[in-house]
């Protein structure tokens, strides 16, 4: 799903759609494969519920596992696409996720998320 890109990112191609939540949302199944594969440091148990950081056109979100989002897509609220100037929804998008070293760092500034396990509980 996603692909090398840069230090900070990788790449990947998500349908993207209006959502009225408030939160960006995935694929609960999709997120917790992602946040274990690209998150998480393989030492004891850990969360793959933490939220994943994307970046869509020039803004950064954090997206959270929603059981009711279809596989391969990312749902946005509805006011943050039209901002974005997305139209015709859903619309396949380049997406930038951020590498887990740069997403603790953006989570402090992305709606209010935590930034690390031990802030989440």
């Amino acid at each position: 799903m996603f692909e090398q890109f840069s230090r900070g990112y990788y790449l990947g191609r998500l349908y993207v759609e209006p959502t009225d939540g408030t939160a960006a949302t995935m694929c609960r199944e999709q997120h917790q494969r992602v946040n274990q594969q690209l998150y998480a440091t393989g030492e004891g148990v850990e969360r793959t519920d933490l939220p994943l950081v994307m970046k869509l056109g020039p803004r950064h979100f954090a997206v959270r596992g929603n059981q009711a989002v279809p596989a391969d897509t990312l749902a946005i609220p509805r006011d943050a696409l039209e901002e974005m100037g997305v139209r015709n929804p859903p619309s396949l998008r380049e997406v930038f996720l951020a590498k887990a070293d740069h997403a603790a760092q953006l989570l402090s500034v992305t709606e209010g998320a935590p930034t690390s396990p031990e802030r989440a509980e």
